[in-house]
């Protein structure tokens, strides 16, 4: 009797014992990603998964946080980002924990390590803070067989970069971004995107895109995105939705309206778009294509010419005529390796500090002379709030930085980077009320989990990954700005990456429990 007494006891001690948990949340506002309202409860973790919901959960845990006043979302999900480079060199991923933002998808607008398995694994013995999924980026695959080269690629070619695609979709990859503003993605015809989204297509893979053009032909790019998805039979995400160059201001009333149509035609077309109204890239997108192609030795040599000058500066001159615009401000240097004095400056403003007269031709010489040093990144300063928040209110739309993990004091970038989501909380939500908090949370959430197919992540839901940021609705805030981008967001007090606390109290415990991802099988 008092053995069966025994074994009774044990089995109980160990019943209990396996209802613990390691983190329970209590008392917090529960937005679980869906759209669905908020509701009172708690949230039981263990082993890195949501275990237990709702609103009356009776068990003990090795740390409990009082979420009492505070918002509890799952992790947000940038589904827009360029890595590859920094990991390393902040693998705490400080500018997206402290945004909320838990989950990467990278390799974006064509470029992505080509050897997608060998670069997740090292993503995974590297430990990052946040959770990494890779695309497959068209422009680097087409530099490994043709490199910078203005021409169709011949079959033998086009075999080559079929089998890195394919091999980089086996290897986990969530899809193919493309990159048709740069260099050599602008030299690219659509067939030859057709044929590489087939191969990613056999893998249920997402096509991705950087459109051709987001300016004066954004209707034709966004009708080559949806012809290569509709030829390919693959979802289409359209990066970076927006209208540049304000003689276009105004436009998003054509241009959301196509994606409404072709999601009627049954294409799976949903957008991303970053809350601003200033793009970011290299300030070689000032030049003409032609002028682009091969290496940085062939471009000196072209830009020395007087007769390639002459009609750089022409084209430049032009694409400030249509602007409607005199000097070239709207374009700021970010980062500009061979004097640094340059970053936060505009081409206007450099070009005076060079001496030479303040006119329009010669700014234009003036990026021709950052070109001949290797070129420079660059904000460009070019679109309208009413089209922001126009594209903000589609509900296929999801938030995204373009951005990479920043470097704390690196150059002026773009305040991206730091700020895409507390900016969304705090200005559209809280305090313009664009779109609400339920929606504005599965935009970063269940949506882009959904599309990328991160499959048990996105919801607060029990068997789900225990990606989770607890937030203050009525101070959350993006501090960064433009003239002083270095500024993390406040607002989020706890944030935690697959089970692990990883901001506690607003500080990064600097744990890094990130980790990659890998497109589900077939």
């Amino acid at each position: 009797m008092k053995l069966k007494l025994f074994v009774l006891f044990l089995a109980i001690g160990f019943a209990a014992q396996s209802q613990d948990c390691d983190i329970l949340i209590t008392n917090g506002k529960i937005i679980d990603g869906t759209g669905n309202s908020w509701y009172y409860g708690s949230v039981a973790i263990k082993d890195g998964k949501i275990i237990k919901t709702g609103r009356d959960i009776k068990l003990s845990a090795k740390k409990a946080i009082d979420a009492k006043g505070l918002i509890v979302a799952p992790g947000f999900i940038d589904v827009h980002t360029h890595l590859e480079g920094d990991e390393i060199r902040d693998p705490e991923a400080k500018s997206f924990i402290y945004d909320g933002v838990t989950t990467c998808v990278t390799g974006n607008c064509g470029s992505s390590n080509t050897d997608v398995g060998k670069y997740l694994r090292w993503v995974d013995s590297l430990k990052l803070s946040i959770n990494v999924a890779s695309l497959i980026g068209h422009n680097d695959v087409r530099k490994a067989v043709m490199g910078r080269a203005n021409r169709d690629a011949t079959a033998d070619e086009m075999k080559r970069m079929e089998n890195i695609v394919d091999k980089a979709m086996a290897d986990g990859a969530v899809g193919m971004s493309t990159g048709l503003i740069y260099i050599p993605g602008t030299y690219t015809k659509t067939p030859e995107i057709v044929s590489l989204a087939k191969v990613t297509a056999k893998y249920n893979g997402v096509y991705a895109s950087h459109m051709r053009d987001e300016g004066d032909s954004v209707t034709q790019a966004i009708e080559e995105a949806l012809t290569i998805g509709r030829e390919a039979k693959l979802p289409v995400q359209i990066s970076h939705f927006k209208l540049s160059g304000q003689h276009n201001w105004g436009r998003s009333k054509v241009t959301v309206p196509m994606i409404e149509a072709a999601r009627r035609e049954g294409i799976d077309v949903t957008i991303d778009q970053y809350p601003y109204t200033a793009s970011s890239t290299s300030i070689s997108t000032l030049i003409p294509d032609n002028v682009l192609a091969d290496g940085q030795d062939s471009i000196k040599a072209r830009l020395q010419r007087p007769d390639v000058r002459k009609y750089v500066i022409n084209s430049m001159l032009e694409r400030l005529k249509k602007r409607k615009l005199k000097h070239f401000s709207y374009a700021v240097v970010a980062y500009y390796a061979p004097d640094t004095t340059y970053n936060g400056k505009s081409i206007e403003q450099i070009n005076l500090m060079k001496g030479r007269k303040h006119k329009a031709k010669e700014e234009a010489l003036t990026v021709i002379d950052i070109m001949m040093n290797g070129g420079a990144s660059a904000v460009f300063h070019g679109m309208g709030e009413d089209d922001v928040k126009r594209i903000m209110q589609y509900p296929f739309n999801m938030f995204a930085s373009d951005a990479t993990i920043r470097i704390f004091g690196a150059g002026v970038p773009h305040p991206r980077g730091y700020g895409t989501n507390a900016r969304v909380l705090g200005k559209y939500v809280r305090e313009e009320k664009v779109i609400s908090l339920e929606e504005a949370i599965r935009r970063m959430t269940s949506l882009p989990a959904q599309k990328f197919q991160l499959t048990n992540r996105g919801l607060v839901r029990e068997g789900y990954a225990a990606d989770i940021v607890i937030f203050d609705e009525s101070t959350v805030k993006d501090l960064s700005t433009f003239e002083k981008p270095h500024a993390y967001s406040t607002g989020f007090h706890f944030v935690l990456v697959n089970g692990v606390l990883t901001v506690d109290n607003g500080i990064h415990t600097k744990a890094r429990g990130g980790q990659a991802i890998y497109r589900k099988s077939l």
